[in-house]
């Protein structure tokens, strides 16, 4: 199996074919990019404490730290081992599955068609153009997700979510305190979008015309509305937003416990204008929602 210690900055080429990637670090940034090529190249342009290990055995590529492994990587508190950081830049076959761990650490995917696997501690994660199934964990990492397709699944304890032009099969997520926005513009497809919270707050930004059967709940937060199909009502602290948009062939399911949650309305294609800003600069809360506007007809309680 062939092994390298990588203990300064150094680039790698591997000749030999790459399905899999496996990369965790401790600080610093992961940058992973899918390409037409079969083969893998890496950089290492910055490394500070022990030497990363690169190995290569039946197609996977592991780029990692001896002493952090996969299994109950969450729970990996060793505070001396994160005096260390690396910047690791990776360009792999488009069609490689990916796993990355970062403890303190940014990890950035962009390219990708197969399943995307990130566990992070305090890291924020970036995913970009990527159509395979993602999965998400962190403690306290942001993450922002811009034109992915697949299914995508986040689970975290105070990280935000951004979803931005969203068209995948189904978002699922799941926060005690993260804001999530989630913006969807799969025009015609059926939405199926379910998220839950407990303090965090809610944005969700329908195509027009929308299809699914609609509920969100909120034990005393403030809910809102842009659609007049839907019932916005409650009583005592309780709000709630029921009804079908469309034939009501998708689904959205939103809950927060003292969290605000808001149903924003995008505008046909053809009236929106072009944005060139970065993943995520444009979304500003659930009062103003993804794009800072407020729709005009929306239904508050």
């Amino acid at each position: 199996m062939p092994e390298w210690s990588v203990a300064e900055a150094r680039k790698l080429t591997f000749d030999t074919p790459v399905t899999a990637l496996h990369v965790r670090i401790v600080n610093g940034t992961v940058n992973v990019v899918g390409t037409d090529e079969s083969s893998a190249r890496l950089e290492v342009s910055e490394l500070e404490g022990p030497p990363l290990v690169v190995t290569q055995k039946n197609g996977t590529l592991t780029v990692a730290y001896e002493d952090l492994p996969w299994k109950g990587f969450l729970k990996w508190l060793d505070r001396k081992g994160w005096r260390r950081s690396a910047v690791v830049s990776l360009a792999v076959p488009a069609s490689t599955r990916i796993e990355v761990g970062v403890v303190g650490a940014a990890a950035v995917v962009s390219g990708t068609d197969e399943r995307v696997e990130v566990k992070g501690v305090t890291g924020d994660t970036t995913l970009v153009r990527v159509s395979g199934p993602v999965r998400v964990d962190t403690v306290s990492g942001n993450l922002e997700a811009q034109a992915v397709t697949g299914d995508l699944r986040f689970h975290s304890v105070s990280g935000d979510l951004t979803v931005v032009e969203g068209s995948g099969s189904s978002v699922r997520a799941e926060s005690v305190s993260g804001s999530m926005i989630v913006d969807l513009d799969a025009t015609g497809a059926p939405t199926d979008v379910q998220l839950s919270n407990v303090s965090g707050e809610i944005a969700i930004r329908l195509p027009h015309p929308a299809d699914a059967e609609v509920e969100a709940n909120t034990a005393s937060g403030t809910v809102s509305s842009a659609f007049e199909d839907l019932r916005v009502g409650g009583q005592w602290g309780a709000k709630k937003i029921t009804g079908r948009l469309g034939a009501g062939n998708g689904k959205l399911k939103a809950m927060t416990v003292s969290g605000s949650i808001a149903l924003l309305r995008r505008p046909p294609a053809e009236e929106e204008a072009p944005s060139d800003g970065p993943v995520g600069s444009s979304a500003r809360g659930p009062a103003d929602g993804p794009t800072g506007a407020a729709p005009t007809d929306k239904k508050v309680l």
